[in-house]
């Protein structure tokens, strides 16, 4: 029988969730950094605050999780 340390798997999680997150704002950042012509950076960040309230969701549920099943699920999501 394999044993899985839940809190382990909760930080590994985590840290997908914060890779995830980082791709999402990759496109946000250049916007902010470079000002393209033809956006807005009230657009951007905008953008970037729903990814932020996205992923702070996603960060609650791993956190809630209570079995191994249950941060699968949410990682699927992503």
């Amino acid at each position: 029988m394999i044993i899985v340390n839940l809190d382990k798997a909760k930080d590994i999680s985590h840290t997908i969730r914060r890779q995830q997150r980082a791709i999402a704002f990759a496109p946000w950042d250049d916007v902010i950094a470079k000002q393209i012509p033809g956006t807005s950076a009230q657009e951007a960040e905008a953008k970037r605050q729903e990814i932020r309230e996205k992923y702070a969701a996603i960060q609650g549920q791993i956190d809630a999780a209570t079995n191994i099943e249950a941060l699968h699920s949410i990682l699927q999501g992503l």
